[in-house]
């Protein structure tokens, strides 16, 4: 069965740095799109970033756009998050997705989600 694994979270002050990885198993995701969302308590889970299956076509919301880069390995089957200048309004359950198509990720095409990893800024 196909799993999305993901690790890095944990407590950090606001300007900190993190990365998150997002590691596949049970098969490989390399030709599809992935991607990163998150979720604040008492809030919807919300899009971050994405990428194709190259790592290209990057996409980032405007809140972490400037401070945040998706990378990948595929040789890895691994997904990063690179997280800098971190903010108290980051604080989040961070989620990895894989979508069904190579090029683009959306809350419809998405197929595989990670159980999440905890990200929290202290201010």
């Amino acid at each position: 069965q196909a799993q999305l694994v993901e690790s890095g979270g944990r407590l950090v002050q606001t300007g900190d740095s993190l990365r998150l990885s997002c590691v596949a198993s049970g098969r490989t995701f390399s030709n599809n799109a992935m991607g990163w969302y998150r979720q604040a308590p008492g809030k919807e889970r919300e899009f971050v970033a994405s990428c194709d299956w190259k790592g290209g076509t990057r996409r980032y919301s405007d809140a972490v756009k400037g401070r945040f880069t998706i990378s990948r390995d595929n040789a890895k089957n691994t997904v990063f998050l690179q997280m800098n200048s971190l903010e108290p309004t980051d604080t989040a359950i961070y989620y990895c997705a894989a979508s069904r198509h190579a090029a683009a990720v959306a809350l419809e095409t998405i197929t595989t989600w990670g159980q999440g990893t905890q990200v929290t800024v202290s201010s």
